[in-house]
Order: C-alpha cells, then sequence, then structure tokens
C-alpha cells in the first residue's frame, strides 16, 4: 500500500508535468512519441529547446528540465528516440538500446532531426534553437554538433565524449558546445576526456567544459540516489550549478 506521503509525491509530479502535451509522429513506420511544452511567457524570441534524454528514454528528469525551461519563455520538446514497442524495461535493454545508436549514428541523427521538427512546428523559431541531453542523449547532443546540426549550440549533461561511430571530427563544428561533466565520473576515462578536448581544438570549435567536484555519473539525476560508489549518483550541488552554467549559456549564444 502507498504511505501518504507516496502518494503526495506522485500528485506533485503529476501536477507538475500537466503541462507536457504528447505529440505523436514517425520515422517511417516507426511510431514515436515525443512530449512538447510552449512557454508559460513567450520573452525569449521563441527560442527552443530540444532535449534528449538519457538511456532509458524519457524520464522525469528530462521532464523536469522540460517544465521549468517553458516557465522561463522556452519552447521545449522531448525527443523520443526509442520508439513505440522499443522502450527498455531495464538496465540492460537500456545498454543494447543506446548502444545501438551509438554505434549507428546516422539513425541517432535521424530521430533528433525528426524531433527538431517537432520542436519548430510547436512554435520555436528555427534559427534559435539548442540542443541538451543527458547521459546518453548528451552523446546524441555531441553527435548533433560534429554533424553541424542547424542549430545555435549544444549542451551535454554528464554524457559521453567518445566517437563511437566513424572518425573524430576534423571539420570545423559551428554549433558551440558546453560539456557539464562530473569529475569523479567513472563512465569516462580521463584519456577519453583529453582525446575529446583535442578533437575540440582541432575541429576549431567553441567549447567549454566545466568539471564539478566530488560528481559521478548522473548528477542532476534525483532518482540516481546518492551513493557515488555506485557510479552513478545525484548531487544536489553540481546538478544547481549545471543547471546556472546551462542558462548563462543559453543567454551568451541566444544574444543576437
Amino acid at each position: 500500500m502507498k504511505t501518504s506521503f507516496t502518494i503526495m509525491l506522485t500528485l506533485l509530479a503529476i501536477g507538475t508535468y500537466a503541462q507536457l502535451k504528447p505529440v505523436s509522429y514517425k520515422d517511417g513506420a516507426q511510431q514515436l512519441k515525443g512530449l512538447s511544452v510552449t512557454p508559460v511567457k513567450t520573452n525569449l524570441k521563441k527560442a527552443g529547446i530540444l532535449i534528449l534524454p538519457a538511456w532509458k528514454g524519457i524520464d522525469n528528469n528530462a521532464k523536469e528540465a522540460a517544465v521549468k525551461l517553458s516557465k522561463l519563455g522556452y519552447y521545449a520538446f522531448i525527443a523520443d528516440i526509442y520508439g513505440e514497442g522499443h522502450y527498455p524495461k531495464d538496465a540492460k535493454e537500456a545498454g543494447q538500446q543506446s548502444g545501438y545508436y551509438k554505434k549507428n549514428v546516422e539513425a541517432y541523427h535521424q530521430r533528433i532531426k525528426l524531433a527538431l521538427a517537432q520542436l519548430i512546428k510547436a512554435g520555436a523559431d528555427p534559427s534559435r534553437i539548442i540542443i541538451i541531453g543527458y547521459c546518453f542523449g548528451g552523446t546524441g547532443a555531441i553527435e548533433a554538433a560534429r554533424a553541424n546540426f542547424p542549430v545555435r549550440g549544444v549542451v551535454s549533461i554528464h554524457g559521453g565524449l567518445a566517437q563511437y561511430a566513424g572518425e573524430r571530427a576534423t571539420v570545423p563544428i559551428k554549433p558551440k558546445l558546453l560539456i557539464l561533466h562530473g569529475a569523479d565520473d567513472p563512465s569516462m576515462t580521463a584519456e577519453q576526456v583529453l582525446a575529446f578536448q583535442q578533437e575540440m581544438r582541432t575541429a576549431k570549435a567553441d567549447w567549454q567544459m566545466i568539471e564539478y567536484a566530488n560528481a559521478v555519473h548522473a548528477f542532476t539525476d534525483r532518482d540516481a540516489g546518492n551513493d557515488n560508489s555506485k557510479g552513478a549518483a545525484y548531487n544536489e550541488l553540481a546538478a544547481k550549478r549545471s543547471w546556472k552554467h546551462m542558462l548563462l549559456f543559453f543567454d551568451e549564444i541566444l544574444a543576437n
């Protein structure tokens, strides 16, 4: 039986996410279902944020971010990368599903492009778009930058930095990048971090990377627990700092 406290939290969550509207769209025959939210007040010249969720698909972390961004005046859309019938039931399936898109990056690109189209269809200005991603979604955001998607910038939040398919970027990367990384994240080796930074230099990218002390993987996700020894855990201070750093980045690249 649920406790009254659990019921209260459930009701609060339902209220928080009530603004999110399901949006059905397709990739060929594959049915996709994202979530869209329009600004509470439009004061940012119709800027839009595409949110790429973590490896288990659309989760509370992505939903909370979308609602918060709408309250700040942004259009937001949470992409459905996997599609109906392919949502992971557990970590093992999530690893298999996300692994497919890491290795088949063009398929990942396609799902991101389709979600971008839905964000624009909802009312966002196509010249004022930013992509953000959490974990696996952070990998997608970086891949979008490597492919020079027509967006102002991308934000990777505890995302994977490795180039999983093909060669690292050598041509100039046009979108600006903000990488928000846990300093103690075991999912990325020091060598991978340095290789990514060198890739950005070679590609003449405008990039920033901020590392947060005592933070491991998934540091913005309240559902990740608080045990750093497991390699993935919520860190309230890092979560708050990263949110502020992201909004400063938005302000900078949307100023013109």
